[in-house]
């Protein structure tokens, strides 16, 4: 007899909490449409209470995605409660999951309140919740580092109350395996109702062990629901990665005796479209959806893959979706292959008008190089759905020199407020040439904070994807622009960093 275990993907919540990892409405409802796909059983779209902006993507997300259920964020108040309930409206199955921090410290010095406070807080936000929505989830924030005798009394409570799932983080990755399993479990065996809910999981990696932590959790707690992200996106060091719990479980159900429902086949997309949309670039020997994650360099691996492939693999990279990495399109193939392409990338565009756009872009693209990767297209529609976008600033046309012993020049043409601007200017090379001429005209003042370039495929033929990182006034963002030419790519990232600065909308950070 096997139990199931329940994947619920915070990348749209908690993973955009990374420092410039902020995504678009359009952005967040392709990758909420992918991970529907992808056949996770909990999408956390995001914290609808604190912007307008998460309200509206959590509402069209809601609306959009039908064989997942739809949560969002609230913390213990009323009005946090009430306005995700507003979000969700839509959803087939829709979640609430409600937090509140229950350690000493955070009782102490974040909230200021009395654990005797914090009880009877936690206890009517989740009664006021269950008149609202069927499926209540409670979170202890900082779970793991708090009181368990105190822990038991508002858990056993809230689940009294209506809450069905209890979640119990390690917030600030402290946890320790054995220690976190045998933690859930006598939190499991003290509480006289705790098997009127199912019990959950959300580690976060600043030791490394969220993913172990988690199982931890899971073999040792008896926890059913694993809360993570996709490449393991998240503040600081991240959260548990999905792609490695997934693979974790059924790789060894000998060991875990459990079933997911994940389509393990979307993996790799659902990767390539976080990396891509974020800017965070999968490093290449990440399990699983790393670059290298399959690749055998040592001749005695080699030869004993090429006799028996298990001789060196657990898994079978096409199992998680490498089989799609082939060269598929080019300069002759028509609109129909492309659009094929790009609903086996999962990707959905709304209009006929969208998908000749990004066709167009294609050509263009394959005029250019001879080969399109998955990569490629990824990135076109990625760069589709930003120029769509009502922005302050688009890229037009670039010119530079550069020449061994003399300073690099640079011309950039480009629109600001719909008007176009030019700036020029000297630089160190011809990427920064580029980039001190936006900011000649633009004049943001934004401080860079990171500079990064990742090839999308293998060859000097390759898009370069490049990724910018601003700050200013305490905002942190990411810019991401992909062309052949990278000077123009870092033009293109630059302004896009840019357009984020200028977006108005502001969220509440949350924790969990």
């Amino acid at each position: 007899m096997t139990d199931k275990l329940i994947i619920f993907d915070t990348t749209l919540r908690d993973g955009e909490q990374s420092p410039g990892a902020s995504m678009t409405k359009d952005e967040k409802l392709r990758i909420a449409r992918l991970l529907e796909r992808l056949k996770v059983d909990v999408i956390e779209a995001g914290f609808a209470a604190s912007s307008n902006g998460d309200f509206e993507c959590i509402r069209s997300i809601a609306g959009a995605v039908k064989d997942s259920t739809i949560c969002s964020l609230s913390r213990a108040n009323d009005r946090d409660i009430a306005r995700s309930a507003e979000a969700l409206a839509g959803a087939n199955s829709a979640r609430i999951h409600v937090f509140l921090a229950t350690s000493p410290l955070h009782m102490e010095k974040k909230l200021r309140m009395t654990p005797d406070q914090v009880f009877e807080q936690a206890v009517s936000s989740i009664r006021f919740a269950r008149n609202l929505c069927g499926d209540i989830e409670f979170s202890a924030e900082d779970g793991y580092r708090s009181d368990p005798d105190f822990l038991c009394r508002v858990f056993e409570a809230v689940i009294k109350e209506g809450a069905t799932t209890i979640n119990v983080p390690d917030t600030v990755g402290y946890a320790i395996p054995e220690l976190y399993g045998d933690f859930i479990k006598n939190l499991r065996e003290r509480i006289p109702n705790s098997d009127k809910a199912i019990w959950s999981v959300h580690c976060h990696n600043d030791l490394g062990m969220a993913v172990a932590n988690s199982l931890a959790g899971v073999k040792i707690g008896g926890a059913r629901q694993v809360e993570c992200t996709i490449n393991g996106l998240g503040e600081r060091a991240g959260n548990c990665s999905l792609e490695e719990v997934v693979m974790a479980i059924k790789t060894r159900k000998d060991y875990f005796g459990l079933d997911v429902n994940i389509d393990t086949q979307h993996i790799v997309a659902a990767s390539r479209m976080v990396s891509q949309t974020t800017g965070f670039v999968v490093q290449p020997n990440k399990a699983v959806v790393g670059a290298n994650a399959f690749a055998h360099a040592s001749g005695i691996h080699q030869d004993g893959v090429l006799k028996a492939r298990d001789t060196y693999e657990i898994m079978r990279a096409e199992d998680v979706g490498w089989a799609a990495n082939k060269i598929v399109l080019g300069k002759l193939s028509g609109r129909n292959a492309f659009k094929q392409r790009l609903q086996e990338l999962g990707v959905q565009m709304e209009s006929e008008g969208e998908i000749n756009a990004a066709f167009t872009r294609f050509k263009e693209l394959a005029d250019r190089k001879s080969d399109i990767f998955d990569e490629d297209i990824l990135a076109l529609v990625s760069d589709e759905h930003a120029g769509a976008q009502k922005d302050s600033f688009g890229f037009v046309s670039l010119s530079q020199h550069s020449e061994t012993g003399e300073r690099p020049h640079a011309k950039v043409v480009f629109t600001a407020e719909g008007k176009e601007v030019q700036g020029e200017s000297d630089g160190n090379g011809p990427v920064d040439a580029s980039l001190k001429a936006i900011e000649s005209h633009v004049n943001s003042g934004a401080e860079m904070v990171l500079y990064s370039v990742n090839a999308i495929s293998g060859s000097t033929e390759s898009q370069g994807e490049v990724t910018v990182r601003l700050q200013s006034n305490g905002r942190v963002v990411n810019g991401v622009g992909a062309d052949p030419d990278i000077v123009v790519a870092s033009a293109k990232a630059y302004l896009s960093a840019l357009n984020k600065l200028q977006s108005k909308s502001e969220r509440v950070a949350a924790q969990g």
